[in-house]
């Protein structure tokens, strides 16, 4: 299974539209959103997926993000500011991930084989023990370009790797 994992879209439908058809192209079955949609309307680029999504330090219109969610059917689900997920036997651990040290302590743990946030609009991929921590990068004008990326998880191979997301 591929499983893509997306952050900090703040509101930039293009970016988020751009994102899946990344995620098209490599057979993406469900994404994950580590928070900062900041309005529902970014929520229908996601349309045709099953996404889970945490909520972010700039998600304030929760009711809205809820209904978003519930409209976009397909097991698609709205966690709060954690979700505990698992794909084909892969445990993760989704954040906005605001503190750093709440992230590290989450990878340091070892509970999970992924531990996934945003926040910091800078992509990243460590691994230390057992856990994975990914960053998938961000998407708004103002992150330079290396870093307005999504990743991609195949659950197959447990590998992670990036892809540039550029909107037109």
């Amino acid at each position: 299974m591929h499983v893509g994992i997306v952050a900090d879209t703040h509101d930039n439908v293009e970016a988020a539209r751009a994102a899946t058809d990344v995620f098209e192209e490599e057979g993406v079955e469900v994404i994950v959103h580590c928070g900062d949609f900041v309005a529902p309307p970014v929520i229908d680029a996601f349309e045709g997926f099953e996404l889970h999504g945490v909520l972010g330090n700039n998600d304030g219109e929760i009711a809205g993000l809820e209904a978003a969610f519930d409209a976009l059917g397909t097991g698609s689900e709205l966690h709060g500011r954690f979700a505990d997920l698992e794909f084909d036997g892969l445990s993760m651990a989704v954040l906005h991930g605001e503190s750093l040290a709440e992230v590290r302590a989450l990878a340091d743990g070892e509970t999970y084989d992924y531990v996934c946030y945003g926040h910091h609009h800078e992509r990243e991929h460590e691994t230390d023990g057992r856990t994975t921590v990914v960053n998938p990068g961000a998407h708004f004008p103002t992150v330079p370009a290396d870093h307005r990326t999504v990743a991609i998880l195949d659950t197959l191979s447990e590998s992670v790797r990036f892809r540039s997301v550029l909107e037109e």
